[in-house]
């Protein structure tokens, strides 16, 4: 839990981490959290005393929803989904669904852009992500991002609201803090973590970063 605290510390001494978090919060997405480098680099950045945050190259956000549906806060500040067909609820195999699912995440994207302009929005419904994988559906985000390549890159977090952060990490933060790059233990794919190792040049960026593979 110490590690989860420190966290928790360094995100909220980050004016722009906060203000992407407070945007995210204000639309109320079901289990909406931001994940991946947010929350990986800022550990690094801390590790190798970093007076000013690495910029981010996107701001990944990641959400649970079984509906087309956007939500409410969204729909209302976007006109854009009229035409999408808008059943109850989708079978995430269904190919039917799937533009429907892509206007969801872009007007979430969209809405997301207009709050904090600066920040390179990605959403993800992970809700339907297991299909790239052939996996079996995902229970939530907990379960989802514990699938990501990186152990260090499985990490969301949200802002709750008492301002508190809630701090989503399949495999703790040991690793993060430790200053590791690892595989994955439960979905290794190394030829992946040697592309994204390449070419993402982390070890350039954080020279004091070990490949653990």
């Amino acid at each position: 839990m110490q590690d989860f605290k420190r966290l928790g510390d360094m995100i909220k001494r980050d004016p722009f981490r906060m203000r992407c978090l407070r945007a995210l919060r204000a639309l109320d997405l079901p289990q909406g959290y931001i994940g991946a480098g947010f929350v990986r680099n800022a550990i690094w950045d801390e590790l190798h005393a970093r007076a000013t945050p690495t910029p981010l190259n996107d701001i990944d956000v990641i959400y649970f929803s079984g509906e087309i549906n956007p939500p409410q806060s969204v729909a209302s500040a976007d006109n854009t989904l009229e035409s999408v067909p808008q059943p109850q609820a989708y079978s995430p195999n269904s190919a039917a669904a799937k533009p429907g699912l892509k206007a969801q995440e872009h007007a979430i994207e969209r809405e997301l852009a207009r709050m904090v302009p600066q920040a390179n929005w990605q959403v993800k419904n992970q809700a339907r992500m297991h299909v790239a994988h052939a996996h079996a559906p995902y229970q939530n985000c907990h379960d989802a991002i514990s699938y990501w390549i990186e152990r260090e890159t499985c990490v969301a977090v949200r802002l709750l609201a008492n301002d508190d952060l809630d701090i989503l990490a399949p495999f703790g933060l040991e690793a993060n803090f430790a200053g590791t790059i690892s595989i994955n233990p439960k979905y290794p794919r190394p030829e992946v973590f040697k592309q994204r190792l390449a070419s993402k040049n982390w070890l350039t960026v954080w020279p004091l970063l070990k490949v653990h593979k």
